[in-house]
C-alpha cells in the first residue's frame, strides 16, 4: 500500500509541475518614483504597430491595462503579463522646464529617472524647454556629435535625436540625427523640444547634451557643423521636406581647418511664391571684399573656400493664395586643395553658335567611404558637380578634383539650313575645338546635330580617312567612334557605329541626323589627327541611307543593315555603292541563309544590280533563301527595300565583301591562240579555193545569182530568240550578184594593203563612268530571282536589226560582256 501511495503522490507532482511549465509567466515588476516637483510625467502606452499574437497587459494594482500614466510626486509597482512588453509597449519620459517662470537649469542633461529602473522597453526622453523670445538657447553635444537625416532614412544603432524649436504658438522641426557626425551646437529662440530615443536593447545612461544660455539670435536658429579633417556632411532646411516657415532666416556656421577647402552644393530644393522681398541666400566668407555674397538657390554655389564661412537660409513673404514651398537639401564637402586648384583654363566659345558644353562626373559605383568631390569652378569660386558653358562667350575655369578621371565633358553643337539656294554642296567640318582638347578632362561625346529642309536636301558625310563599321566580326579598335543616328523626330533609326581604318568613303542619309563622337580611352589625345568629317548638303534623295564602299584588297569589309538590333524601319530603302577595281574580283557572301522578316502589307526585297551590264537580281527577303556567295568583276549594288514587317519579325542584313586578284588561265588562252591561227589558216584556204572557182565559173557561164543557203545558223551563240524575224520569213537572202573582194577582202588585208595578222581576245578594263544612283525597287511583285536587263539601250554585243538590211552573215561574237574571260565554275568563298 505505501508503495502505491507513493506512486500517486509522483504522478500527482509530475501533472502539476507540467501544468506549472505550460502556464504564461510574467515579467518581473518594476517600480517607477517621480520626486516631487521634478516636472517629469512618464506614459506607457502601446507601442505602434501592435500587431500581437496574444494580448499583453500591464498589471498595476491588480488590475489589466494597456496603458499607464505616472505624474511627478507619484510612485508606481507594475509588471506585464507577457515575456515580451518590448514588442507591444513603448515608454516615454517627459520634462517639462519653464524658463519663463524661473531660472533654468543649464548644464549637463540628465537621464531621469534612470534607465536602470526601467523596463526594458523602448524609451523615449523628451526635454520641453520654454523661453522668452529675447533668450537664446543652446544646445550642446559632445562627440562624437551628431549627422542629420533625412525622411526615411534610419540610424544605425537605432539612437535618434530629434529637435524642434518654436515660432509662437507653432512647432517648427529642426531635424532628425544620428551619432558620428558634424553638428556640434544647436542655437534656437524662444525654446526647443529635444527628443531622445533609445531602444530597449541599449544600455545608454547620459543625454549627451547640454543646455546653455545664449542671447537672442534673432532667427529661427543656427546650426554649427565642425570639420576636424576631410569629410561630407548633408543638411537640411527646417521642416524638411515640409515647407520652411514664412519669412524666416536660418544660418548653418561651419568650422573648416585653414589647410582644407570646402565647397557648397544644392541636392534639392524647391521656390514658394513671394508677394514681398526674394528667396535667398547668404555666404559670409572670412576675407571676401563682397560679404555677404547673395546667391539664389538656382546658381551655382560658392567652392573652394578656405576657412570657416557661414550659410544663411532667407524666406519671403508668400502669396496667401497659392504659397508654395520652400525647401533646401545641400552637401558641404571638405577636402585637401588639388593640384588643378589654382590653374585657370580659357575656353574660348565666343565664335561658336548653337553649341553647348557640359563638365559633369562619370556615373561611378557608390562606396560608403568618404570620397573627396570632384568640383568644376567658374571664375576660381562658384563651384559645382557640373558645369555648363553656352556659345558666344569667353570662359575661365578651373578644377577642385582629387582625380580628374572622374570628369567627363559631353558638348552638341546644331548645324542647319534654312536655305536651300545658299548650302547647298557648302562642305561644314566637324571638328572638335581645340580649347576643349587642351581641358585635362577626357572628352566623351561630341555631337553634331545636322538639319536639312525637309524634300528639299539631303546630306553626305565624307570621312578624312575611310571608315569601318563596329560589328561582332570586326570590333573597332580605335579610340573613338562615330555613331551615326537619325535626328528626325518619331523616328527610331541607329545606322551604326563607324570608326577610322576601313572601306567606307561616304554616308549618305536622306534626313536630319545626329553624328556623335564618342571617345573610349584617354589616348584619344595623341588620335586626334584621325578624327574628322566633312558634311556638304547634296540634292534629295528618297532613300534613308546610301553607303559607298571600296573593299580594302587585304581583308574582308563587313556590313550590316541599320537598326541591327532592332530591325530596319518600316517601308525604308536602304543601299550599298561597292566598287570593284579593274584588276579586282569582289565575292559577296551573306551570313545567314535567310532574313527572317515576315511581312503583314507589302513585300521585302533586295535588288543586285551590276553598274556595267545593268543586270539586276531581284530576291524576295521574306520568302526565298539569301543567294550563295558570288563573284563580281565590275563595281555593283546591294539594294535592300523593307515591308511593314510584323512585330518581332524584323528585317535585318548582314554581308561581307571580299576582293581577289583577277587571274586568266594560261591553258585558256594557249588554247585561245592555237585556235585562232588555225580557223585563220583555214579561212584563208577557204577563200583561195573560192575565189579561183569563181573566177573559172565567170568564163564559162553568164552572170551568176547568189544562192543563199537557207540552213545557215543565223542567230548568236547563247542569245536565243533575239531577232524578231527569221531569214526563211523574209526575201532578203535572196541576192543579185555577191562581189566576193567586197565581202571577204577585208579579212585579208588593212587599209595599206598588207595582210592583218591573226589577233588574240584579249581583256580590256571598263573606262566609262559608273551608275551613281542606286537601283530602284520592282514594281512587281517578284518570287524568284530574275535577271532583267536595261530597256534603254540595246544588249551589248547585239547589233540591231532592220527588215531592209540587204544582207547579214552570221558569226561568233567573241566580245559577249556577260561571259568574263575567267573560269566559268560555281563560285567558291575564297580564303583570306
Amino acid at each position: 500500500m505505501g508503495g502505491q501511495r507513493c506512486g500517486v503522490a509522483l504522478a500527482l507532482l509530475g501533472v502539476l509541475l507540467l501544468g506549472a511549465g505550460r502556464l504564461p509567466r510574467r515579467a518581473e515588476a518594476s517600480e517607477i518614483a517621480l520626486p516631487q516637483g521634478s516636472g517629469i510625467t512618464v506614459f506607457i502606452k502601446p507601442g505602434t504597430p501592435a500587431l500581437p499574437v496574444k494580448p499583453c497587459y500591464i498589471i498595476n494594482s491588480k488590475r489589466h491595462k494597456t496603458t499607464l500614466t505616472i505624474k511627478s510626486g507619484e510612485k508606481e509597482i507594475f509588471s506585464f503579463s507577457c515575456q515580451d512588453p518590448e514588442n507591444h509597449f513603448v515608454i516615454d519620459i517627459q520634462k517639462n522646464i519653464d524658463c519663463m517662470a524661473g531660472p533654468c537649469p543649464f548644464g549637463e542633461v540628465q537621464l531621469q529617472p534612470s534607465t536602470s529602473t526601467l523596463p526594458t522597453l523602448n524609451r523615449t526622453f523628451i526635454w520641453d524647454v520654454r523661453a522668452h523670445k529675447s533668450i537664446g538657447l543652446e544646445l550642446q553635444f559632445a562627440p562624437p556629435r551628431l549627422r542629420q537625416i533625412g525622411p526615411g532614412e534610419s540610424c544605425p544603432d537605432g539612437v535618434t535625436h530629434s529637435i524642434s524649436g518654436r515660432i509662437d504658438a507653432t512647432a517648427v522641426k529642426i531635424g532628425t540625427f544620428c551619432s558620428n557626425g558634424t553638428v556640434s551646437r544647436i542655437k534656437m529662440q524662444e525654446g526647443v523640444k529635444m527628443a531622445l530615443h533609445l531602444p530597449w536593447f541599449h544600455n545608454r545612461n547620459i543625454s549627451g547634451f547640454s543646455i546653455a544660455n545664449r542671447s537672442s539670435i534673432k532667427r529661427l536658429c543656427i546650426i554649427e557643423s565642425v570639420f576636424e579633417g576631410e569629410g561630407s556632411a548633408t543638411l537640411m532646411s527646417a521642416n524638411y521636406p515640409d515647407g520652411f516657415p514664412e519669412d524666416e532666416l536660418m544660418t548653418w556656421q561651419f568650422v573648416i581647418p585653414a589647410h582644407l577647402r570646402a565647397s557648397v552644393s544644392f541636392l534639392r530644393f524647391n521656390v514658394s511664391n513671394c508677394e514681398k522681398k526674394e528667396e535667398r541666400v547668404e555666404y559670409y566668407i572670412p576675407g571676401s571684399t563682397t560679404n555677404p555674397e547673395v546667391f539664389r538657390l538656382q546658381d551655382k554655389q560658392p567652392g573652394n573656400m578656405a576657412g570657416n564661412f557661414n550659410l544663411s537660409l532667407q524666406g519671403c513673404d508668400q502669396d496667401a493664395q497659392n504659397p508654395g514651398i520652400l525647401r533646401l537639401q545641400f552637401q558641404v564637402l571638405v577636402q585637401h586643395p588639388q593640384n588643378e586648384s589654382n590653374k585657370i583654363y580659357l575656353v574660348d566659345l565666343s565664335n561658336e553658335q548653337a553649341m553647348s558644353l557640359t563638365i559633369e562626373p562619370r556615373p561611378i559605383k557608390l562606396s560608403r567611404k568618404f570620397v573627396p568631390g570632384c568640383f568644376v569652378c567658374l571664375e576660381s569660386r562658384t563651384c559645382s558637380t557640373n558645369l555648363t558653358l553656352t556659345a558666344g562667350s569667353k570662359h575661365k575655369i578651373s578644377f577642385l578634383c582629387d582625380n580628374l578621371t572622374r570628369l567627363w565633358i559631353n558638348a552638341e553643337k546644331t548645324i542647319s539650313c534654312l536655305d536651300h539656294r545658299n548650302c547647298r554642296r557648302r562642305p561644314y567640318s566637324l571638328q572638335v575645338p581645340v580649347d576643349i582638347l587642351q581641358l585635362p578632362v577626357q572628352l566623351h561625346d561630341f555631337s553634331w546635330k545636322l538639319l536639312v529642309p525637309k524634300d528639299k536636301l539631303s546630306l553626305a558625310l565624307v570621312p578624312s580617312q575611310k571608315l569601318q563599321q563596329h560589328t561582332q566580326e570586326k570590333f573597332c579598335n580605335t579610340s573613338f567612334s562615330y555613331l551615326v543616328a537619325s535626328a528626325v523626330p518619331g523616328q527610331d533609326l541607329y545606322f551604326g557605329s563607324f570608326c577610322p581604318g576601313g572601306s567606307i568613303e561616304q554616308i549618305q542619309v536622306k534626313q536630319n541626323i545626329s553624328v556623335t563622337l564618342r571617345t573610349f580611352a584617354p589616348n584619344f589625345q595623341q588620335e586626334v589627327s584621325r578624327q574628322g568629317l566633312t558634311v556638304s548638303f547634296i540634292p534629295y534623295f528618297k532613300e534613308e541611307g546610301v553607303f559607298t564602299v571600296t573593299p580594302d584588297t587585304k581583308s574582308k569589309v563587313y556590313l550590316r543593315s541599320p537598326n541591327w538590333d532592332r530591325g530596319l524601319p518600316s517601308l525604308t530603302s536602304v543601299s550599298w555603292n561597292i566598287s570593284v577595281p579593274s584588276n579586282q574580283v569582289a565575292c559577296l557572301t551573306f551570313l545567314k541563309e535567310r532574313t527572317g522578316v515576315v511581312c503583314q502589307t507589302g513585300r521585302a526585297f533586295m535588288i543586285i544590280q551590276e553598274q556595267r551590264s545593268k543586270a539586276e537580281e531581284i530576291f524576295s527577303l521574306e520568302d526565298e533563301v539569301l543567294p550563295k556567295p558570288s563573284f563580281h568583276h565590275h563595281s555593283f549594288w546591294v539594294n535592300i527595300s523593307n515591308c511593314s514587317p510584323v512585330s518581332g519579325k524584323q528585317l535585318d542584313l548582314f554581308f561581307w565583301v571580299l576582293l581577289t586578284p583577277r587571274t586568266v588561265d594560261l591553258t585558256v588562252v594557249i588554247i585561245a591562240v592555237v585556235g585562232g591561227g588555225a580557223l585563220l589558216l583555214f579561212a584563208l584556204g577557204f577563200i583561195i579555193c573560192f575565189v579561183k572557182k569563181n573566177r573559172k565559173k565567170k568564163k564559162t557561164k553568164g552572170p551568176p545569182v547568189g544562192i543563199y543557203n537557207g540552213n545557215v545558223n543565223t542567230q548568236l551563240p547563247m542569245q536565243s530568240k533575239k531577232f524578231p524575224k527569221g531569214r526563211k520569213d523574209s526575201e532578203s537572202h535572196v541576192y543579185a550578184v555577191i562581189d566576193d573582194t567586197m565581202v571577204y577582202g577585208h579579212l585579208l588585208q588593212d587599209s595599206n594593203g598588207s595582210f592583218l595578222q591573226p589577233e588574240v581576245d584579249t581583256y580590256r578594263p571598263f573606262q566609262g563612268p559608273t551608275g551613281d544612283c542606286p537601283p530602284s525597287p520592282p514594281a512587281i511583285c517578284s518570287r524568284a530571282p530574275t535577271v532583267k536587263l536595261a530597256t534603254d539601250e540595246p544588249p551589248l554585243g547585239i547589233p540591231a536589226e532592220s527588215e531592209s538590211e540587204p544582207y547579214t552573215f552570221s558569226h561568233p561574237n567573241n566580245r559577249d560582256t556577260d561571259i568574263p574571260l575567267l573560269d566559268t565554275h560555281e563560285p567558291e568563298e575564297p580564303t583570306e
